[in-house]
């Protein structure tokens, strides 16, 4: 018997298009998967401007949050680059990688397969330096990064309060990915 933990399973990524909104929607609308997004789910014209935002980042920078799906092709979530969203703190500017998943298909390795996916199309856009930022209590996605190989540099305080950490980490030019040097605390 082969041991599943060997084998990723398989996902696949694409551009979002305008109906993978309500399926964002719709696997989203959940206070577990929202827990460290805000807790509370958000409107529907929110994922409408979600994906219309990343269809534009595909086609100006070829990186986006694409829509993750399932060996069968069901929408299970997005994972992808954008820039940092927020003016009001944390890398203004930077190339952040995240990832949202529906509850149905956690602990399953479909984030850090599409995330690896992530890193090598980032590359290909010519993105030399990726980070993600995370609640600090959000032990899934911190074990994420550091399958990835990202190192926790930074501590910044959310508009909310909350606490989040920003995982580095450098991508070279022949296909390998590198942990950034820890920056230490902000």
């Amino acid at each position: 018997m082969t041991d599943m933990t060997e084998r990723p399973p398989v996902v696949q990524l694409r551009v979002p298009t305008e109906e993978d909104a309500l399926a964002w929607y719709r696997i989203f609308d959940d206070p577990e998967v929202m827990e460290f997004h805000g807790a509370t789910s958000a409107e529907l014209s929110a994922y409408d401007e979600l994906t219309a935002r990343q269809r534009r980042h595909d086609a100006e920078r070829r990186i986006c949050l694409w829509t993750m799906l399932d060996e069968s092709g069901e929408v299970i979530g997005f994972t992808g680059a954008q820039p940092w969203p927020h003016t009001s703190f944390g890398p203004v500017g930077e190339i952040e990688i995240g990832w949202r998943l529906g509850r149905a298909h956690w602990g399953k390795g479909y984030v850090t397969a599409a995330a690896r996916a992530t890193l090598e199309r980032v590359r290909a856009a010519g993105v030399t330096e990726v980070m993600a930022m995370v609640d600090s209590l959000n032990e899934r996605s911190i074990a994420v990064t550091r399958r990835l190989g990202m190192e926790q540099a930074e501590t910044y305080t959310s508009p909310s309060g909350r606490t989040a950490y920003c995982f580095r980490l450098k991508l070279d030019e022949v296909g390998e990915v590198k942990p950034a040097t820890a920056l230490g605390a902000v």
